[in-house]
């Protein structure tokens, strides 16, 4: 008989964590247009913000304490040239959670938040990136720690990005109308394909921006704190 001794309850609290940040983020993105109505676009992003920051930190810190919980899949941890894979890996994905088309001062509602339209920089190569990014991480991490409550976990993330395609394309149609489906028809969610298919063309000095610099040391930054980043969250009786 098979035993499921290794079904620890943390894979199903990080999947309870996961489903309600993944209920508040998408559902305050659903009523994004009528709220701002109410009370504005910089208030409400401070109400965004508000709520989905401390269930991110919660959910990360989370899982970097039970990361290792449940069946252990694989070990390549001390395989050679893995190591340098995941990190190799871990920055790329940046470069697509955090595209340069973000402006940062909109971001923290200093200036009037706004939906912006884009066609240019990493949407050329996908239209989703903070998707790719996404599944990118959770590649790396998964194949890093290899267990159960890893693997569990980055599916979740990425059932919850993929839903974050349909959901921000339909509000983008709704807001923007035949726009969008112009972008849309010369974009793709999967990278390059559109540019494959000669529907895109990648303009390589888009990416010459300061945004990638800041995403570049911030890399650097998350690499040398990472150590002290796991000691932090391991004081952290959760």
């Amino acid at each position: 008989m098979m035993s499921f001794a290794w079904l620890t309850p943390s894979h199903f609290t990080i999947l309870g964590l996961l489903l309600g940040f993944a209920i508040a983020h998408s559902g305050l993105a659903a009523l994004r247009q009528w709220g701002e109505k109410i009370i504005g676009p910089r208030a409400y992003r401070i109400l965004f913000a508000s709520v989905s920051l401390p269930l991110a930190v919660a959910t990360i810190v989370y899982f970097f304490n039970h990361r290792y919980d449940g069946l252990q899949l694989w070990q390549v941890q001390g395989v050679p040239g893995v190591q340098p894979l995941v990190w190799l890996l871990s920055a790329v994905s940046f470069l697509f959670l955090y595209p340069a088309t973000f402006n940062l001062l909109e971001i923290a509602a200093i200036e009037k938040p706004q939906v912006h339209l884009y066609e240019t920089g990493i949407i050329r190569v996908t239209r989703h990136p903070q998707m790719v990014g996404q599944i990118i991480w959770c590649v790396a991490h998964t194949l890093w720690i290899g267990t159960t409550f890893t693997l569990i976990t980055s599916i979740g993330l990425i059932l919850h990005h993929l839903f974050g395609v349909w959901h921000g394309d339909r509000r983008l149609l709704s807001r923007y109308g035949e726009a969008f489906t112009a972008v849309k028809a010369r974009t793709s969610a999967i990278p390059f394909l559109a540019i494959v298919q000669g529907r895109q063309t990648l303009q390589w000095q888009e990416f010459i921006r300061p945004a990638y610099l800041g995403v570049g040391v911030f890399v650097l930054l998350l690499w040398y704190c990472h150590p002290l980043l796991i000691q932090a969250t391991a004081r952290v009786n959760w």
